[in-house]
């Protein structure tokens, strides 16, 4: 919401400064998110008066001028608009100024060999138009030496403030001031409502659709003469960034900035018989003034007549019924629209307008009549013509919200004590009808009052209970002397407040930072077509950011993979990434960790030649680490099928803590989710279902003792020739369960094919760890054990190489 400081005090009553106003602003809750004043880089720019014009030596196109700046000797100026004469007021830009449009900075040159000492501007130079056939004129009583910044009325500082969607009573100027009055800044002046004389009917205006529309006011002006704004309104709209088109127009964008009331003007000879309210037809179609045009369904509230749909309710008018310079008779449009049907109307079609802004926020209901009013004044004043009486159709909604409220609150909620003379005067000055009541519930007194009633101002649909009031009271008063208290706490140590799952979340962070993995952050919402390779998403928003940040995401993996694709095609060689989020399934949300491995896991250097790349077996080392710092009995997890589609089949797997429970799948991911995500070479990935994980016994706070063996650990090794499909994890799981009472490891030292391996077998080494307790094993002992792992790996059709 932009306005200038002059625009400002046209409603608001006061000798504050610029920097006063911008500081009541934000201590009110009005973030200013930028000042400007325009007329700053016009400061080298002068009125002048060109006193002779004469052609120049070397060039047909070009003028010598002498020009009068106001002061010293004139000056001369070459010159190439074909409107420069003698005679003629303009604007002089001086040496050292530097021009807008172009950033170049004039001094004094020789053009063609005649020295200029500056520039005659047209106002797409300055940035004040589009026009550059010739340069500015200027009036011929316009004070010759003025800076022209000053005599045109630029030097009005332009405020940008942001408006929070609970504030539509500021989307407009006047709402603004009375902030500003409230908090002590002025004094809010009264706004001038003057009906027009007003005779014959009004338009004829039917409404069908009162969901849409409740409440619809219209009035005719015959006899008007649409030519340019006054200079004042168009000085206004073009510093706050809205182009000046035509009176008409630019009557209806003051109105809405200036008092939040958005309108419509229609040419009445294009209309053909009552304007009504209705729901669009499916298919229905209308050319907007955006000159794009808009399919619509039953759910879009219209404006109509006999022809068909002229006006996107409370967004945007019709191209085919807009005002021209040939319009002589016009409809002013002042409706209510419904605040939700806007929203999602504007939503359907991706429409947004500065109208839409407002309605959707939800306008003042109770600012009709006294809007068409206003409206119907300017345009009479400033277009001629004769307004007709006003229609009104449908009934406008219920406004004023009643409120009980205990001004305690202000402390007790608020932080800050208040006298209640001073919080009623607040409420007051916001517009808000403060009555005391006795203890019998009538009007009293303040000196004798039990409680107070509050009705909310029709511009203040935001208002619903004592808690939104305790918040007007305390920004009004300020937020910043609400004192600092410190919040109650419990004697002693103070206690862990971390949940286990929290606590699970850090340690796997630092386990994975310290494994060289970076984490990221991506997205909770991805684009359908991003989810689409991993099954689509179970839950669409009905209000999407975008249409590429629209389904609430399967898997952690489309965000990494789009992350390692943004990062490789920025020149990283190698990229390693983790997330820890939230995955979201139609049943619940699953805490979830997502590695992505793609690129080079090693650069080439002389001792490994080429640059190597990530594989199957580099995620799966990167979940059994993950999973073991996570406290998951890692030595009994199972290996066991495909990773589903997203992966590469026979490059891929889940670990199982038995056969149906899943807690991670790890692999290559598919050649064609890759292309889906325009990644090139292989990628590796991993997803760990931290939901699943089996959940610690409590063991106390204190560990056992660590009391290492009194006995040197033994080793032997076995060879077994086995089936080529046997996992190898299988037969170290199975050796290692074949006497637990001494075997305390088992690991796979070798896998070998070749000479001496039958076909469709492989040969695979094991490494047994055993534990002696209380004395050394003996001979015996140890070839017991060893029959023991014989007999369990035979029963994976294992046989000893021997």
């Amino acid at each position: 919401m932009k306005f200038t400081l002059n625009w400002l005090k046209e409603h608001l009553e006061t000798e504050a400064s610029l920097d006063e106003v911008v500081e009541a602003l934000t201590r009110v809750g009005l973030e200013v998110e930028g000042v400007e004043n325009p007329g700053e880089k016009l400061a080298a720019f002068r009125v002048a008066r060109v006193l002779t014009a004469e052609r120049h030596p070397q060039a047909d196109k070009l003028q010598v001028l002498t020009v009068d700046t106001g002061e010293g000797a004139p000056l001369q100026v070459v010159c190439g608009a074909p409107n420069a004469r003698a005679g003629l007021v303009g604007v002089l830009g001086l040496p050292g100024a530097v021009v807008p449009a172009n950033g170049m900075q004039l001094k004094i040159a020789a053009v063609r060999g005649v020295e200029s000492n500056g520039m005659m501007c047209s106002t797409r130079e300055l940035e004040l138009g589009d026009d550059h056939e010739g340069i500015i004129e200027l009036p011929a009583d316009a004070p010759i030496g003025t800076s022209y910044p000053d005599y045109a009325g630029l030097n009005d500082a332009v405020i940008d403030v942001s408006i929070t969607p609970n504030r539509q009573d500021c989307m407009g100027v006047r709402g603004i001031a009375r902030d500003l009055a409230a908090a002590g800044l002025g004094t809010l002046k009264p706004l001038a409502v003057d009906p027009v004389p007003a005779s014959g009917a009004g338009p004829e205006v039917r409404i069908e659709a009162p969901d849409g529309c409740p409440a619809y006011f219209g009035q005719t002006v015959s006899g008007v003469t649409n030519g340019a704004s006054p200079g004042w309104m168009q000085r206004r709209l073009k510093a706050i960034g809205q182009r000046p088109i035509s009176a008409l127009v630019d009557i209806t964008n003051y109105v809405m900035i200036d008092l939040g009331r958005p309108l419509h003007v229609y040419d009445k000879a294009k209309l053909s018989g009552a304007l009504v309210v209705r729901k669009a037809r499916a298919g229905e179609q209308v050319l907007a003034l955006n000159e794009k045009t808009y399919t619509l369904d039953e759910t879009v509230t219209v404006i109509a007549d006999e022809n068909g749909v002229h006006d996107i309710g409370g967004i945007m008018g019709g191209e085919d019924t807009g005002v021209s310079a040939t319009t002589t008779d016009v409809v002013i449009e002042c409706a209510f629209f419904d605040p939700d049907h806007i929203a999602r109307t504007g939503q359907k079609l991706a429409l947004t307008s500065d109208a839409r802004s407002r309605f959707e926020r939800g306008v003042d209901p109770a600012f009709l009549e006294d809007g068409i009013a206003i409206a119907a004044r300017y345009v009479v004043d400033l277009c001629g013509g004769s307004a007709s009486e006003v229609t009104r159709a449908g009934n406008l909604p219920h406004v004023g919200i009643v409120t009980g409220y205990d001004p305690v609150l202000a402390e007790t909620l608020g932080g800050l004590a208040i006298p209640v003379e001073r919080q009623k005067a607040i409420l007051e000055s916001l517009g808000f009808r403060v009555e005391p009541l006795d203890a019998n519930g009538d009007p009293t007194d303040l000196s004798a009052f039990d409680a107070l009633r509050v009705t909310a101002p029709s511009w203040r649909r935001d208002v619903d209970g004592p808690a939104d009031l305790v918040e007007e009271v305390i920004r009004i008063e300020g937020i910043d002397k609400v004192p600092p208290t410190p919040l109650d706490r419990v004697p002693g140590v103070a206690r862990p407040t971390a949940t286990p799952e929290q606590k699970l979340e850090r340690k796997l962070r630092r386990t994975a930072a310290a494994r060289g993995l970076s984490e990221a952050v991506t997205w909770s919402f991805i684009s359908e077509a991003e989810a689409a390779p991993f099954g689509g998403g179970a839950w669409s928003l009905a209000n999407p950011i975008s249409e590429d940040m629209k389904v609430m995401r399967p898997s952690l993996l489309p965000g990494l993979l789009a992350a390692a694709e943004r990062n490789l095609k920025r020149g990283a060689s190698g990229v390693r990434l983790f997330e820890i989020g939230r995955r979201y399934l139609a049943d619940k949300e699953r805490l979830t960790l997502g590695v992505v491995l793609a690129g080079d896991r090693s650069a080439r250097g002389w001792q490994g030649g080429k640059a190597q790349l990530f594989g199957a077996f580099d995620a799966k080392a990167e979940a059994l680490a993950l999973l073991e710092a996570a406290g998951a009995p890692v030595a009994n997890l199972q290996v066991m099928g495909e990773a589903g589609e997203v992966y590469h089949p026979g490059q891929s797997a889940t670990l199982r803590l038995g056969p149906k429970t899943v807690l991670a799948s790890f692999g290559m991911v598919h050649p064609s989710v890759l292309k889906a995500f325009d990644l090139d070479g292989d990628v590796a990935a991993v997803e760990i279902y931290l939901d699943a994980l089996p959940t610690k016994r409590g063991s106390g706070f204190m560990r056992p003792a660590y009391t290492p063996p009194a006995l040197q650990a033994v080793t032997r090794d076995f060879a077994f020739l086995v089936p080529a499909d046997l996992a190898a994890g299988d037969l170290v799981r199975t050796v290692k369960g074949a006497d637990k009472a001494v075997i305390v490891d088992a690991r796979l030292f070798d896998i070998f094919t070749g000479t001496g391996v039958p076909e469709g077998q492989k040969s695979l080494a094991v490494e047994i760890t055993l534990q002696p307790g209380e004395k050394s094993f003996t001979d015996a002992e140890l070839k017991a054990v060893a029959d023991k792992v014989v007999a369990a790996a035979a029963k994976l059709g294992a046989t000893l190489r021997g």
